[in-house]
């Protein structure tokens, strides 16, 4: 079931005004939206709700087993056998026929090729059962009920594409639910129509008009076009991605519970390293905490450092698919974080070494004021555990840093690596060729997406304090007509959000 269309419209006009009737009705409340959210999911492909089912048991048993042992050995046990249960199930699902192919075409070895279907959203809901276990063998928190296990994994806002919402930042809000008079209707009304305008037309009219035609056949166009079709993909991507989790933030806000962030202007960074505290910054904080800090994070030395970026990134490009693309941008985004470590040591800035114990209090993060960058301070919500590369030139590091990451979304996007060596070749070879997709509508929209990357952040505030003192009928009729505002603009029908594939 897509967030825009008219189906999901019928279904949340059915499931709101029940979530709010049931309000004072706790545990009625969690039994509906329970059913609700496995409709939501078996829409799909219903046989794949034994999927979600067996993840919530596995992960509850694990949990509670973990919780009541006091033997520390036996609690690692419980913990790795959890995890590599939900690895196992993730990379069957995931990684299966890419695993078989390649020990065919490498080695020679012939196994069975199956015909794997990848449920949608496994990569999310294992990595949050995941979450749930291992916060609950660090004493994080305790483990809830079944019920209450059950309704985080599958709660529809999140299930399919994110943000990864922690056990630990949604199980508060699951006991202690918002009344409905501090529900922020506003900023969810702001929400779902700047997500639905991302996806609806701008990612869409970029994926039609450019982006498809120049990555399946980069040698039928010059230099410009294919240019432009790689801004077009990193405005594309962004658009699509963050414009589902606006939307998916906002549903959940009017459901009473308030989701993480989970962009924040990536394309205003200055840094590799300040990109990835801003892109999909959930993910980047679940990749630090279960990956990155239990390798050892940049403890133990320059060399240690590095490789743990290399793994850490590269595990988090195969993640995405399974595919020799993935991998390499994966150990592009390593190698560049890396680069930029060794930069940043090379002009005498080094970091203070952070453990698990500590992160809380010792990690670092930009924090950028007027025109210049001022000095590093703590902030526990940096996803990147240490201080990024200095710059002197913020616009030139702005400027290196966005063809950086677009670099990286050409190995993202390209089918194979010969693709990108033809979409390399292009734009080279391609100077004297006329442009025929690079028309001014698509300049203006690439420009226009970059440009909102760099408005005030007083801006927000304001329209969202406008937005909040309207009456909720006159909220209601602004929404409608936005919606039919972005329905008028965009396409006819919807493509399914980047994020479902993976």
């Amino acid at each position: 079931m897509l967030f825009p269309t008219l189906t999901f419209a019928l279904f949340f006009a059915v499931v709101l005004p029940t979530s709010w009737a049931l309000r004072d009705r706790t545990e009625l409340w969690k039994v509906m939206i329970l059913i609700a959210s496995y409709v939501f999911y078996g829409w799909w492909d219903w046989r794949f709700l034994g999927l979600i089912i067996a993840v919530t048991v596995v992960n509850e048993i694990a949990a509670i087993g973990v919780f009541r042992s006091d033997d520390d050995a036996v609690r690692k046990r419980i913990t790795a056998a959890a995890v590599v249960a939900n690895l196992v199930l993730l990379g069957f699902f995931k990684y299966y026929g890419f695993f078989i192919s390649s020990l065919d075409r490498n080695l020679g070895v012939s196994l069975p090729l199956l015909d794997v279907v990848l449920p949608v959203g496994i990569s999310f809901f294992t990595f949050q059962g995941i979450s749930y276990v291992v916060d609950t063998y660090r004493r994080d928190m305790a483990p809830v009920p079944l019920l209450d296990a059950a309704v985080y994994l599958a709660f529809f806002p999140q299930l399919v594409a994110g943000p990864i919402v922690r056990a630990s930042e949604f199980m508060p809000q699951l006991r202690n639910r918002q009344p409905a008079h501090r529900v922020q209707a506003g900023e969810a009304a702001l929400l779902i129509g700047r997500g639905l305008f991302k996806k609806v037309v701008i990612s869409s009219f970029l994926a039609d008009a450019i982006v498809d035609d120049v990555f399946a056949t980069p040698k039928a166009y010059g230099t410009l076009d294919v240019l432009f079709g790689i801004y077009g993909y990193a405005i594309q991507i962004y658009a699509d991605f963050s414009g589902y989790t606006d939307i998916a933030i906002g549903i959940a806000l009017l459901l009473g519970f308030q989701f993480p962030l989970n962009f924040d202007k990536p394309y205003a960074a200055v840094s590799v390293q300040d990109f990835w505290r801003r892109w999909h910054m959930t993910l980047s904080r679940w990749l630090r905490d279960y990956l990155y800090f239990p390798l050892g994070g940049n403890r133990g030395g320059q060399l240690k450092t590095y490789r743990n970026l290399l793994i850490t990134m590269t595990l988090g490009g195969l993640w995405h698919g399974a595919a020799g693309t993935f991998i390499a941008w994966g150990l592009y985004q390593g190698l560049a974080l890396g680069l930029e470590r060794f930069a940043s040591s090379a002009r005498g800035e080094p970091d203070t070494p952070i453990g698990v114990a500590d992160i809380r209090i010792q990690e670092i993060a930009a924090l950028h004021t007027g025109s210049k960058l001022e000095p590093w301070r703590a902030d526990p919500t940096s996803p990147v555990p240490f201080k990024p590369l200095q710059v002197t030139n913020r616009w030139l590091a702005r400027f290196v840093t966005f063809h950086v990451v677009c670099v990286g979304w050409v190995l993202f996007r390209a089918d194979s690596l010969g693709r990108v060596g033809e979409i390399a070749s292009a734009l080279i070879s391609g100077l004297t060729t006329a442009p025929s997709l690079t028309t001014p509508l698509v300049v203006a929209t690439v420009v226009a997406s970059l440009a909102t990357h760099f408005v005030p952040p007083l801006y927000g505030v304001q329209a969202r304090a406008i937005v909040s003192r309207l009456p909720p009928a006159a909220l209601g009729l602004a929404l409608g007509l936005w919606i039919f505002v972005v329905a008028a603009l965009g396409p006819s029908g919807v493509s399914p959000f980047i994020y479902f594939q993976f």
